[in-house]
């Protein structure tokens, strides 16, 4: 069986580009940062750390710390950012995708060097669909730049699918608010813990990427230049709005869950002023057939030949009086 290929090289500037698919094996043995032409970016992605030998002597080759070696295959518990003499090194957390779950993530490393740029995925993913496009395509202005801009497209991706995500928590949010009051199943409730659940591990991941762009934007080092630096402002910005955004969710769906209770509440009020009003309509009449039901030998009325349909007339009149009344009132009206 032929091997899947998990590598992908680009190559590319304002003129040409080229891009290879390979095995992680294939660019441990090719890329050399000593002999690639300045004129050009590279961006080597990884999908996949199976071929941990093959990562580890690219590393060597370009010059990772150890320690930046070893941490590529740990897992990463924040986001952290790493400022070595040749290179930046950071890891953050992302949606898996595709993915509808925040509490399966991706976890993504990213090695920033002169003219090269590094990004190791821990799962077959298509994250980067766009970037790639825009190089193929020559869109923007990204063949135009350094592998920093090319960072930023790739965060911006990143970004991207995280409001991506949110505005499907908004759908289901809508989705339930229609429901509450219409069809007002049982498992809403479990729907919306479910979603707040959600916007948690959202909210997980989000941060650390804020703080890793504030690090990234205020650091003084060559490998970013200051003129790309207020892009990572603009999506450091974006993070700030994107968490704006979870926690209005958040009060939106705790809002919801308040609703739930309170429409549940109304109803078996409804219910129990129902059963009040007929309990209150046969009352009277239990009292009238309690009274004639006593095994007394004299009663007045017992002698009377129409005594049986005049208590009954009694009864029926006394009911719809006390129904009519009842309506009258309003008691019987749905809120």
């Amino acid at each position: 069986m032929k091997p899947i290929q998990k590598a992908q090289a680009y190559q590319y500037s304002h003129e040409f580009f080229a891009v290879k698919t390979a095995q992680a094996s294939d660019f441990a043995d090719e890329f050399d940062p000593q002999q690639i032409d300045t004129d050009n970016v590279y961006w080597l992605n990884f999908h996949g750390l199976d071929d941990r030998d093959s990562i580890e002597r690219l590393g060597q080759k370009i010059g990772l710390d150890k320690l930046s070696v070893e941490s590529i295959f740990l897992p990463l518990r924040r986001a952290k950012v790493e400022e070595y003499p040749t290179y930046l090194f950071f890891q953050l957390h992302t949606l898996q995708s595709p993915c509808n779950d925040a509490e399966r993530t991706d976890q993504i490393t990213f090695v920033l060097g002169s003219h090269f740029l590094l990004s190791f995925q821990n799962n077959e993913g298509l994250h980067f669909g766009e970037v790639r496009e825009r190089i193929e395509k020559s869109k923007g202005k990204i063949r135009n730049q350094q592998a920093d801009f090319l960072l930023f497209r790739l965060l911006d991706t990143l970004l991207d699918e995280l409001f991506l995500y949110t505005t499907q928590v908004s759908d289901e949010i809508d989705r339930i608010d229609k429901q509450i009051h219409t069809q007002m199943q049982t498992d809403l409730l479990r729907a919306i813990e479910e979603q707040k659940r959600q916007l948690i591990s959202l909210r997980k991941i989000v941060q650390p990427i804020k703080d890793l762009l504030a690090a990234l934007e205020s650091m003084d080092n060559a490998l970013i230049a200051s003129s790309n630096k207020h892009y990572y402002k603009n999506l450091r910005n974006g993070c700030v709005s994107l968490i704006e955004d979870i926690d209005a969710h958040k009060q939106i769906l705790e809002g919801l869950a308040n609703l739930y209770y309170a429409v549940q509440g109304q109803r078996m009020n409804h219910i129990m002023k129902v059963l009040t009003v007929v309990s209150s309509i046969f009352i009277p009449l239990t009292f009238i057939v309690g009274v004639y039901g006593m095994n007394f030998k004299y009663m007045p009325e017992l002698e009377y030949p129409y005594g049986y349909y005049t208590v009954v007339g009694l009864m029926l009149t006394l009911s719809i009086g006390l129904l009519i009344f009842f309506i009258k009132r309003g008691w019987l009206k749905r809120d």
